[in-house]
């Protein structure tokens, strides 16, 4: 089957509108013989006639005027769809899909994605939060937003802030009435907020000081798998919770929680931006990576 190029195409549109090969080739910014080899091609390719050509005039023939009625509208349609592609190279438009771990989002959301937002209203985000680690390419994603330690080597990072830090904390009214647990075994004898990860296991939490890293495994009275709640739980004083600190840190300041444990949670990694390589990226992905390398320690 002949596969027609759309400079024929767009050829034949421009003789039918302009009435004549010269204005048309000069319209298309092409020689008039460029112009009538181009249609003489086409012809060549279809077995028909699309003009009646004579020294004074150029008219359609019946097989052009059925081939303009149904080749131009369609025609039009795929030019409205090239200028938007392109307009995305000029101005940042469209949608930007990203991943990230629950945590990670509420990190960036302020710092990266608002700020983002606002600067670039024509920019639509696709944010979708899970636990697990996803293919972004796979899975029909721009970027991703993981801990440095977790993205995978074939990828290209984008350091978002420093190092993070992971936080124990109760109210005061608990820990007046119940103490302060010294070392990570105190948890035992402590009513502890059970943190239930993705795949369904319950979460173990995870010490380290010196050097010696400590896992306990917690017990209370009720088992979470969102932060928001957990948190609500833990200021009604039901028990200790295990957060990361950005999720609890204005309560921290404010006094409505207090930290325990804190020689025993060392920094993490910190979080970053990742994507594949690729070429011809929008206008959009490219303004989302430069205010990211902008944010700097600001995200999170």
């Amino acid at each position: 089957m002949s596969r027609h190029s759309l400079i024929e195409l767009d050829a034949v549109i421009a003789i039918m509108r302009k009435g004549s090969f010269r204005a048309a080739a000069i319209d298309l910014g092409v020689s008039t013989t460029a112009l009538s080899n181009a249609v003489g091609k086409l012809e060549r390719q279809l077995g028909v006639r699309l003009f009646n050509r004579t020294t004074r005039s150029v008219s359609l023939t019946d097989a052009g005027r059925n081939f303009v009625d149904r080749v131009g509208p369609a025609l039009q349609n795929i030019h409205e769809a090239i200028e938007t592609v392109r307009s995305q190279q000029e101005v940042p438009s469209g949608t930007l899909r990203i991943n990230a771990f629950p945590t990670a989002a509420r990190e960036i959301m302020a710092p990266l994605i608002l700020r983002f937002m606002r600067r670039y209203p024509q920019v639509h985000i696709d944010l979708v939060t899970e636990g697990r680690l996803v293919d972004v390419i796979g899975e029909g994603f721009d970027l991703g937003v993981r801990s440095a330690d977790l993205i995978p080597s074939d990828m290209i990072a984008v350091p978002l802030g420093g190092p993070r830090h992971l936080a124990v904390v109760a109210t005061p009214d608990y820990l007046e009435k119940q103490g302060k647990p010294q070392v990570p075994a105190d948890l035992h004898t402590h009513q502890c907020l059970r943190v239930r990860l993705p795949n369904g296991a319950l979460y173990r939490w995870h010490f380290e000081k010196n050097g010696q890293p400590v896992q306990v495994n917690v017990d209370g009275p009720i088992t979470l798998d969102e932060a928001s709640l957990s948190r609500m739980a833990v200021l009604d004083s039901v028990g200790i919770g295990f957060f990361m600190e950005s999720d609890v840190r204005e309560e921290i300041a404010n006094g409505r929680l207090v930290r325990v444990l804190e020689d025993w949670t060392p920094p993490l990694a910190p979080l970053a931006l990742y994507y594949p390589s690729r070429r011809n990226p929008s206008a959009a992905f490219e303004a989302f990576i430069s205010l990211a390398r902008e944010c700097g320690d600001a995200c999170p």
